[in-house]
């Protein structure tokens, strides 16, 4: 068995794929993708997709399934719209939303990233329903993306991963705060490697971060630069619960990568970009929904024991 083929057993495409795509959308739309995912209080899997229209500006919509993978009702108007007038960093859209239910809240905290003149920065949206919202606007400025708060506070205070553009490139960050408005302790989490590594030229959260009684577990999306375009592929890594700025193993090699027709090809080709996961009743298999080719939005099936053994075995401390 090849070591591609072995690192795939890892996450399982499923054989509907794609599950969703601009062509079943109740209105027009160029392309649908990258979708932050979560389940509601009634089991229901809901997806807030990033909808691309055809002047290129990007809004969310909302998508619900009771299994997560067919028998989608798509809200029949965007969801959650830019609104420049009152968040003028909105004028070109917004994009790519990570979702984090935040049981202290009560409430599901958006984090996704508002695009304009200025460049792309991270901002928040709270929600009980995914009806009405709570905008925060802006807390992160521009160039600053791929970002995600987690579920609980750390040490007293909320925690958010992003990804902003140093003059060192674009690495992890995780900053902190104690009301979600205003954030400091900006720390380097996990840098993109240099020289031949997979993720050499950038690295970037994928979902929001997984608890699990070894540690919080990220799968970061890592990009290299090739003669034909840049590769987007998937990495794991593996973080302390009390003190996520420490990670306790980073996987050596990607553990999933566009090789299906409908990754490889669409607006932005070679692209497996996850903003979302679910997680079922046993606790332990994953349900990863990624964007396809900037495209549409697709599914792979997991197991988390599984991905922290394979950490076990093919990871090692990273200490930046």
């Amino acid at each position: 068995m090849s070591a591609q083929r072995g690192y795939e057993q890892l996450f399982r495409r499923h054989r509907n794929n794609p599950i969703l795509t601009a062509a079943g959308w109740p209105y027009p739309a160029h392309t649908v993708f990258n979708a932050g995912a979560t389940r509601l209080h009634d089991g229901t899997t809901l997806l807030l997709c990033r909808v691309e229209d055809r002047r290129g500006h990007s809004h969310l919509c909302a998508a619900r399934s009771a299994n997560g993978v067919d028998g989608w009702i798509i809200d029949p108007e965007p969801t959650l719209r830019a609104d420049p007038e009152h968040y003028p960093e909105e004028l070109w859209g917004i994009e790519d939303p990570r979702i984090t239910f935040v049981e202290e809240l009560g409430k599901f905290v958006i984090a996704y990233t508002a695009f304009s003149r200025g460049g792309p920065g991270v901002a928040l949206a709270l929600t009980e329903d995914f009806r009405r919202f709570e905008r925060y606007g802006l807390i992160m400025q521009p160039d600053d993306k791929d970002a995600a708060l987690l579920p609980r506070r750390i040490d007293g205070s909320f925690a958010l991963l992003h990804r902003p553009m140093t003059d060192s490139g674009a690495h992890i960050w995780i900053s902190f705060s104690p009301d979600l408005r205003n954030w400091g302790g900006h720390k380097l989490l996990l840098q993109a490697r240099k020289g031949g590594w997979w993720d050499a030229n950038k690295v970037g959260l994928s979902p929001p971060l997984i608890e699990t009684p070894r540690g919080w577990l990220m799968l970061y999306h890592g990009v290299r630069q090739t003669a034909a375009g840049c590769l987007y592929r998937l990495g794991v890594a593996l973080f302390a619960l009390e003190n996520p700025e420490r990670c306790l193993a980073r996987g050596d090699s990607w553990i999933f990568g566009p090789e299906a027709l409908y990754e490889r090809e669409g607006d932005v080709g070679n692209v497996t970009f996850p903003c979302g996961y679910t997680l079922d009743a046993d606790g332990d298999t994953i349900n990863l929904y990624y964007g396809a080719a900037d495209t549409s939005v697709a599914l792979a099936s997991g197991s988390i024991g599984t991905l922290l053994h394979w950490l076990d075995e093919h990871g090692h401390a990273d200490s930046n």
